[in-house]
């Protein structure tokens, strides 16, 4: 059973949480494109789901709406790989083991290990 939603039913269903949203906090959708910057014709497509509809002005009315620490939930900012914290750092990769002791050379074969009294 696949979970594959389509774009345009997944705008459809937030362009409802946000006319949800908006007559629960007793706006208008004029009053929602005034506070937000937009046209009121912006907010009817964006609540109607429609794809023209800009990000910017999707996110100028979730701003209006009070929404924007969602935003932050939904795409959080992503965490650095290992290798990138050691980039960010400026520290080099080192290897887990030490260089050979008393100045031996390493030859690849492991030291024959030596019981000390």
């Amino acid at each position: 059973m696949s979970t594959y939603v389509s774009e345009s039913a997944m705008l459809r269903q937030l362009g409802d949480r946000l006319a949800q949203l908006r007559l629960a906090l007793n706006l208008t959708q004029a009053e929602v494109a005034e506070q937000a910057g937009v046209s009121k014709r912006t907010v009817e497509r964006l609540e109607a789901g429609a794809t023209s509809s800009q990000l910017t002005s999707f996110l100028r009315v979730c701003r209006v709406l009070g929404l924007e620490e969602g935003l932050e939930r939904l795409l959080p900012e992503p965490v650095a790989s290992p290798v990138a914290q050691l980039t960010q750092q400026r520290q080099t990769r080192k290897r887990a083991s030490g260089p050979p002791e008393d100045g031996a050379p390493d030859d690849g074969r492991p030291k024959r290990w030596v019981w000390e009294p």
